[in-house]
């Protein structure tokens, strides 16, 4: 079992003022991710798909697209199995699986998340579906580190994310200026008994006000056959509301802001002590915006070159990111990673994430041009 195992700290000793938490003994253990072929971004500008100055403007190489065949749950297990593999763990030793997703997983009214937990781990593995759009991965993770922190030493816990944006329901390439979905599944298994990194701290805010941004016109009484149109629900909030969107700019990046520096002095340190962050991926102007002009980061310790090759994957950005960063070498033993989270609504989850060791199935060879 790799990692250094952690002695178990009962959870009234942990930092928790409901939405700060400062981890002690909870490790990650393995993480997966399953992405399909890319799909080149000028392809999409030549058959009209993809506005050409948009796609200046995020400077995309490719993003990943499914076959109609496949569905998120399946993509799911697939994550959640290398997850597991990768941590030496056992099906029956995980306790809890969280499943997340921004999109339609395949069935209505259907528990996606007993789908992949049966699939990957076993019939009578607790599962959970959580919803926050995109900020619902490291939500996730934040519930299932309070399910590890207060467990046994051997206690565990596997969050998944999965979508496919079908089209014609979603307009992959124009749904939301800004980001161009992708699509993939994702994992991270949390464990007591070590891993390869360390979760140090994770904060989560909020606006709930702003969830009229995305909003639009008012409810329907039963869901309809036409397709997303997301800037259509922004440019109504933008007419109609006293501040528009400069005024729910703002309120996102005062949350962001605010849960950054909180989970960064969790986890005692600061943005000089940080080696690499995920944020939701996105095209350049706007991950410039959220990386170097929100958070005074720069661009080359973000993910933007593996972002701009996968797309917007829902849920998942964080996990995927991560994974890659791990996969690849790009990490080292002692390095520390900042997940930044953001979903419509507004609610924001970081996370702070410590490498302890690099492990096996990291590709030494990446790993070995990048010293």
């Amino acid at each position: 079992m790799p990692g250094t195992p952690g002695t178990h700290v009962p959870a009234d000793e942990a930092t928790d003022d409901g939405r700060i938490m400062r981890w002690e003994g909870v490790y990650v253990a393995g993480t997966g991710s399953w992405l399909p072929e890319p799909v080149p971004a000028e392809s999409a500008v030549q058959d009209g798909r993809y506005d050409p100055e948009q796609a200046a403007a995020d400077d995309l190489v490719s993003v990943r697209v499914a076959s109609e065949e496949t569905a998120p749950p399946d993509m799911a297990v697939e994550a959640a199995v290398t997850a597991l593999k990768r941590s030496g763990l056992d099906a029956h030793d995980v306790e809890l699986l969280v499943h997340t997703g921004i999109w339609f997983q395949g069935v209505e009214m259907w528990p996606a998340a007993s789908y992949v937990a049966g699939h990957a781990l076993g019939r009578h593995v607790p599962a959970f579906g959580m919803r926050q759009e995109c900020n619902a991965s490291l939500g996730a993770l934040e519930v299932a580190a309070r399910h590890v922190q207060s467990g046994p030493p051997t206690a565990a816990a596997m969050v998944t994310t999965a979508d496919r944006f079908g089209e014609p329901m979603i307009q992959r390439w124009s749904s939301e200026p800004g980001f161009v979905y992708g699509d993939g599944a994702t994992a991270m298994l949390l464990s007591r008994r070590g891993g390869f990194a360390r979760l140090l701290s994770t904060v989560t805010g909020a606006d709930n006000s702003l969830e009229a941004v995305v909003r639009g016109e008012g409810f329907a009484p039963r869901p309809t056959n036409e397709p997303l149109d997301l800037a259509g629900r922004v440019e109504h909030f933008i007419r109609t509301s006293s501040g528009g969107f400069r005024m729910a700019t703002e309120r996102v990046s005062a949350v962001v802001r605010e849960v950054v520096a909180t989970v960064l002095t969790e986890a005692g340190t600061d943005l000089n002590g940080i080696a690499r962050v995920v944020v939701p991926a996105s095209g350049r102007s706007r991950m410039d915006w959220q990386v170097r002009q929100m958070l005074g980061i720069d661009m080359a310790k973000s993910t933007w070159d593996f972002a701009r090759q996968a797309g917007h994957l829902g849920a998942g950005d964080q996990f995927a990111g991560f994974d890659h960063l791990v996969e690849t070498g790009q990490v080292r033993k002692g390095d520390k990673v900042l997940l930044v989270g953001g979903g419509s609504g507004f609610s924001c989850t970081c996370a702070v994430v410590q490498m302890t060791e690099e492990p096996e199935w990291a590709q030494t060879d990446v790993r070995a041009e990048a010293s």
